[in-house]
């Protein structure tokens, strides 16, 4: 069912050592290689460095006493501060050092995939509701047929795969940009991720854009109930992916230094987007690509392997864009596209348009129009390529007028002349060169 997309509901706080589901081994000697790499004294110290509750951390604390890995060093005297400080013992020591050889995770306390599972459904893709107004908004930079909008719309709502298509230049890749700016709200990221013993992290300030928030006033008597804090609030991901592509991109990748991994691409972008722009550039064809996604499109899941071989679902909740300038059937077979929820063909402006768009592009970057020069290009240049129009081709000639402007001193006028040479770089005449 859509709800409105202010509505997402936070991760808990975990509020008993039960709620962790995380095996104690683990979370003890995460935190002893924790206060071993951060040199915490305290245990709220600690529990802000491993992002959980103090009540939990305590009782983390004094398991590791009961195993004489931490000792009390009574009350801190730095500045007003009467918090007990703990210090490592020798055992403590050895144990974070054997800790740190099995694996360099320190820090955030993992979330368990189970429990991930569960946040991935409280803040859906597929639960966003968005309306026809607010795709306008996003994409109110940009000159679209009416028709447009209601194609995108349904499919943004739905949450399903869409596949833009047509010829190059025409606004594919500023369309899925419109398209994530237009969901505008935000959803929680887990630091990292466990599963079978094995970290996975998952925050990635490449990818993710941490959201401003209101810090807590310390001198207040009723602070607010947070949400879990091993999560990140963020905008919703985009992960927008080119010519570079490939399929090992999207499996887990695994550092044998520190012996956890890092989540692919696609698990980065849970909740939000996944742009596949220039389809048909990859050194992989596009057909074993999309074969890939069968799976988590039909499915809702993906499929993952440790460095062991053991394989392990993944939630799968992210709206896939492929853009492509080749036709769909030059591509993929007819089981491929079928797979595909939606296509979407991205056609070139009318001349209306094209001229809206030039107007608009000229304003912006100070370039005086003149109208013998406009009828100089409709009349002349364009038959020449059969009047195909193209969005990006207003910001080329332009800029390539500028250029020539700022090169010999003249004013950001347009003439017949400026078009001429303009026109000359867009284009790369069919000649035979002799070597």
């Amino acid at each position: 069912m859509n709800m409105e997309t202010s509505n997402v509901m936070a991760p808990p706080p975990p509020k008993r050592l039960q709620d962790m589901q995380l095996p104690m081994v683990m979370m003890r000697d995460i935190v002893i290689k924790t206060i071993f790499r951060k040199n915490t004294g305290s245990a709220s110290e600690l529990a802000k460095a491993v992002c959980l509750p103090v009540p939990i951390t305590q009782e983390l604390i004094d398991y590791a006493r009961g195993q004489n890995l931490l000792e009390a060093m009574g009350t801190r005297s730095e500045g007003i501060s009467t918090e007990m400080g703990y210090q490592l013992t020798d055992s403590g020591k050895a144990r974070a050092m054997d800790a740190l050889a099995q694996s360099e995770y320190y820090g955030a306390m993992p979330v368990p995939l189970q429990v991930y599972r569960e946040q991935v459904q409280r803040q859906s893709i597929r639960n966003i509701q968005i309306t026809r107004e607010q795709l306008s908004n996003a994409m109110g930079h940009l000159i679209l047929p009416p028709q447009l909008l209601g194609n995108l719309g349904p499919a943004v709502t739905s949450g399903r795969s869409i596949l833009m298509y047509g010829p190059p230049g025409n606004g594919k890749s500023s369309i899925s940009n419109g398209i994530r700016d237009a969901m505008g709200d935000k959803i929680y990221v887990p630091r990292a991720i466990e599963y079978a013993g094995s970290v996975i992290t998952v925050y990635d300030p490449i990818v993710h854009s941490k959201a401003t928030e209101q810090e807590d006033d310390p001198t207040q008597l009723r602070r607010r109930n947070l949400y879990d804090s091993r999560y990140v609030l963020c905008e919703r991901p985009t992960v927008i992916t080119g010519g570079e592509l490939s399929l090992d991109m999207l499996d887990l990748v695994y550092n044998p230094t520190a012996r956890t991994y890092q989540a692919p691409l696609q698990l980065k972008s849970t909740g939000g987007i996944f742009i596949v722009d220039d389809l048909g550039r990859q050194a992989e064809p596009p057909q074993k690509l999309v074969n890939r996604w069968i799976v988590p499109l039909e499915e809702s899941k993906d499929i993952l392997a440790l460095q062991s071989g053991e394989k392990f679902e993944v939630p799968f909740d992210t709206l896939v864009i492929f853009s492509t300038n080749f036709h769909p059937n030059e591509i993929f077979d007819q089981a491929a596209l079928r797979r595909i929820f939606f296509k979407i063909k991205i056609d070139g402006p009318s001349q209306e348009d094209f001229l809206k768009i030039f107007a608009l592009v000229a304003r912006k970057k100070r370039m005086q129009l003149c109208e013998k020069s406009l009828v100089h290009l409709l009349k002349t240049k364009y038959p020449t390529i059969k009047n195909v129009f193209a969005n990006y081709q207003p910001v080329f000639l332009i800029d390539q007028m500028i250029s020539v402007c700022d090169f010999e001193g003249l004013p950001y006028k347009m003439t017949p002349e400026l078009v001429d040479r303009a026109w000359a770089n867009m284009f790369v005449k069919d000649e035979v060169i002799v070597k």
